[in-house]
């Protein structure tokens, strides 16, 4: 049975990847996003998983930086999935002091570094005297939360993590926007079976010559008249030398058509470093693995 390492337990992370891959896996939890990097780049784990972007905050550009910098690992699939962030706690033993904020009486908060732009108006409506605690996952929010077992002390995460640690749930569903979703990668050196996709990307980093004015529109331009879709494309440092950028595209698109090949053939031909982070089958929610 293969490993795959997530961040966990009872983390956004867990509560995707169980949903997305059903029992055929054995689950091991890492407390940091580092952790899950390097232990399936050393073998520890056949794959990982990683939350690498989110609807309302974009990019996870640690994340990005960790695939493109730390690591050599093909990414072998992505897949959507909706998350809701439940506020998490005690009640206040004192409510009719403040009748018209329950939560008035929490003065702190653990989650995330994510979660105050996923949660900011629930967060400044009924937390503003509150100070956030930036910890390690959602679920180590309220770990804490339930061993300090102080109504003072609350943590924003997943009813699954509400339920393993017996710390109720205040308030369901706090995030800005009900359609919430976060995409994830599998990352891996072993390619899983997977059920087929109707839809395959491609992601590659495109570095461009230093000497060739007009490289990115020379680079666009490649995709174009092949009417080749990019559903994202960012520019992020190289962290060699200042000014010097390498963009990271993803493609909608096989490396199995005649097309993609040969648009990255004449970006090479142009001076440009291409280099391939994985052609992979992508899935959108509500994903159906019944016969896994």
């Amino acid at each position: 049975m293969k490993k795959v390492a997530i961040l966990g337990p009872s983390t956004f992370s867990e509560e995707a990847t169980r949903y997305f891959l059903r029992e055929d896996f054995e689950y091991v939890s890492y407390k940091l996003i580092s952790e899950v990097f390097i232990a399936t780049a050393t073998g520890e784990t056949e794959l990982g998983v990683i939350p690498i972007e989110n609807t309302l905050e974009g990019s996870v550009h640690l994340h990005v930086d960790w695939l493109v910098h730390e690591v050599d690992l093909p990414i072998r699939a992505e897949w959507v999935f909706p998350i809701d962030m439940n506020l998490i706690g005690y009640p206040n033993p004192h409510n009719h002091e403040d009748a018209s904020n329950p939560y008035g009486h929490i003065r702190k908060v653990l989650s995330h570094q994510v979660v105050p732009a996923q949660c900011s108006r629930f967060m400044k409506q009924y937390l503003s005297g509150a100070e956030f605690e930036q910890v390690s996952s959602t679920a180590e929010g309220v770990r804490l939360a339930s061993t300090f077992q102080d109504p003072t002390i609350a943590a924003i995460g997943t009813a699954i993590a509400s339920a393993n640690y017996g710390i109720p749930i205040l308030q369901k569903e706090i995030q800005d926007h009900k359609d919430n979703m976060t995409r994830f990668l599998l990352v891996g050196s072993e390619a899983p079976e997977l059920k087929p996709s109707d839809l395959m990307k491609t992601t590659i980093l495109v570095t461009l010559p230093e000497d060739y004015p007009g490289a990115l529109h020379q680079v666009l331009s490649a995709f174009a008249w092949r009417r080749i879709n990019l559903s994202k494309i960012e520019s992020k440092p190289t962290k060699k030398k200042l000014g010097i950028y390498y963009f990271y595209i993803d493609i909608a698109g096989s490396m199995d058509s005649v097309l993609l090949p040969s648009a990255i053939q004449e970006i090479e031909a142009i001076g440009c470093q291409v280099r391939i982070l994985g052609c992979y089958p992508s899935y959108s929610h509500p994903m159906m693995f019944d016969d896994h």
